[in-house]
């Protein structure tokens, strides 16, 4: 199986994970029942700060929950990549 990552501007990352977790209060293991993926995936894409090891469909599962919990990611634009709970 080939893992063809490259990354994506609009990707989030592993410090963005981290934060979106903090601000909903959620534990590892509450992120991974709604994205409906291991805690141990949930761990890896919080290892590193920058582009997660993740495939894009275990990324994609975690980012659909967090936005589904009413968070919102802000894109590197200069300001730094960030998090924030949507209006």
């Amino acid at each position: 199986m080939i893992n063809s990552k490259s990354h994506d501007d609009n990707e989030i990352t592993g410090a963005q994970i981290r934060a979106a977790r903090a601000l909903l209060r959620w534990s590892a293991k509450e992120l991974a029942k709604a994205a409906a993926i291991g805690v141990a995936t949930v761990s890896r894409a919080e290892v590193e700060d920058g582009v997660t090891s993740l495939t894009s469909a275990n990324l994609k599962a975690i980012q659909q929950a967090l936005e589904a919990a009413g968070i919102e990611f802000i894109p590197e634009n200069g300001g730094g990549a960030g998090v924030r709970f949507k209006r």
